[in-house]
C-alpha cells in the first residue's frame, strides 16, 4: 500500500461512525461540519460519497441505505441529516438500529440545534465514540460582546466594544447573521481605526427585536431616550411582562442602595446572588443604584403600583409604562 494510501487509510480509522453536531451557535455548527466534510474528503472525492438529508422529510430508510452504500473511489462516505431534532419517531429508530452495527466505511453527521441528553438516538450517537457528541453551545450574553471582537479580527477588522453591543443589538445572537454583517462591514470600512457604534448603525440595518433586559439596564441607568428608542422596536413584548421585569430590577437596586447608605457595599454581590459567574454585574449594579436616591426608588414602587392599576382599568399599557418610564428615568426636581 502506497504512502498516500495509509495516510487516508488512518484518517479515516479516526473517524467516529456517528456525530452529533448539536447547540444553537449555528455559525459553530456549520465550521464543525465544514471540517468533518474536509476530514472525510482526504481520503477521496466527496462529491461522490456525500449525501445531504432534510430531516423533516427524509425516511430512516433511506438514510440507512446511504450509509450502508459503499463508497465511489473513496475511502468514506459522508451522510449529513439536518435538523436531526424533527426525525420521525420511526426514523430515529431506524439510525439507533443500524449504529448498532455501524457501516465501517461511512459517517453519519445529525445536526440539530436542540436533543435532550436522554433520548435513545442521542445515546446511541454518543456510544459510538468519544468524542462523536460536539455541543455548539451558543456564548452566553456577556460572552457576545468579546466574541464579535474576536470574528471581526477575523475579518481583518477591530471593533469598539460599543461597536459590538450596538451590532448585538440590531442583529440579534445569531452567529451566521453576525458573521455577515461583520464581513460587510469589513469590506466598506476604509479606516484603519477600529469600527465605532456609528459606524454600525450607518451600515446595518435592525432585524432584531431588542430583549426586555435591554429595556431593563437602560431604566437601571435612567437613560429616558434610549428606553423609548427601544420600546419603539418592541412590538411583540407585553407591557405588563416589561414592568414586571423593570420593578425586578428596581427592588434589587434598592437593596443595593440600603446597603450602599449603611457603608456596606462589599455586601451587595452576595444579597443579590451576584457571585460566582454572576459577579461580573456586581459593578453595573452598585454604579445604577448610586444613579437613585431611596426615595426616588420608593417613588418608582408606587408609580409602578400606579402604572399597572392604571393598565388594567383601559389605559392604553404601552402609553402607560411609557409614562413610568419618565418617572423613574426623571430625578426629583428636575422633571416638567
Amino acid at each position: 500500500m502506497s504512502n498516500a494510501a495509509n495516510t487516508s487509510a488512518s484518517a479515516s480509522q479516526t473517524l467516529c461512525p456517528a456525530y452529533l453536531v448539536v447547540g444553537e451557535d449555528e455559525l459553530k455548527r456549520q465550521t464543525v461540519v465544514e471540517r468533518l466534510r474536509k476530514r472525510v474528503a482526504d481520503g477521496g472525492d466527496l462529491e461522490f460519497n456525500h449525501d445531504v438529508f432534510d430531516a423533516e422529510e427524509a425516511d430512516g430508510a433511506q438514510i440507512v441505505g446511504a450509509c450502508n452504500t459503499m463508497p465511489f473511489m473513496s475511502n468514506m462516505r459522508l451522510v449529513e441529516v439536518n435538523d436531526a431534532q424533527k426525525l420521525r419517531k420511526a426514523d430515529a429508530e431506524a439510525l439507533i438500529v443500524y449504529l448498532e452495527n455501524p457501516s465501517p466505511t461511512s459517517v453519519l453527521c445529525l445536526v440539530a440545534d436542540k436533543l435532550a441528553k436522554n433520548t435513545r438516538l442521542y445515546k446511541a450517537v454518543a456510544a459510538s465514540g468519544k468524542k462523536s457528541v460536539i455541543p455548539c453551545d451558543p456564548k452566553k450574553r456577556a460572552e457576545m460582546p468579546a466574541m464579535v471582537r474576536q470574528m471581526a479580527v477575523t475579518h481583518g477588522v477591530t471593533f469598539t466594544d460599543r461597536a459590538a453591543q450596538k451590532l448585538l443589538e440590531l442583529v440579534g445572537e445569531n452567529t451566521v447573521k453576525l458573521d455577515a454583517e461583520i464581513r460587510k462591514i469589513a469590506l466598506a470600512h476604509n479606516s484603519r481605526d477600529a469600527v465605532s457604534p456609528a459606524d454600525v448603525e450607518s451600515m446595518v440595518v435592525r432585524v432584531a427585536e431588542p430583549k426586555p433586559w435591554d429595556l431593563v439596564d437602560a431604566m437601571a441607568e435612567r437613560n429616558l431616550s434610549r428606553c423609548l428608542e427601544l420600546l419603539g422596536f418592541m412590538e411583540n413584548a407585553s407591557p405588563f411582562s416589561l414592568l414586571a421585569q423593570c420593578m425586578k430590577r428596581v427592588r434589587e437596586l434598592m437593596c443595593a442602595r440600603a446597603l450602599l447608605d449603611r457603608g456596606e457595599e462589599g455586601n451587595i454581590p452576595a444579597a443579590l446572588g451576584l457571585n460566582g459567574k454572576r459577579a461580573w454585574l456586581a459593578k453595573s449594579y452598585v454604579a445604577n443604584a448610586r444613579r437613585f436616591s431611596a426615595v426616588e426608588l420608593r417613588r418608582a414602587v408606587i408609580a409602578a403600583r400606579d402604572t399597572e392599576l392604571a393598565m388594567k382599568s383601559g389605559t392604553d399599557p404601552r402609553s402607560a409604562l411609557v409614562d413610568w418610564l419618565i418617572v423613574v428615568c426623571t430625578p426629583q426636581g428636575r422633571r416638567g
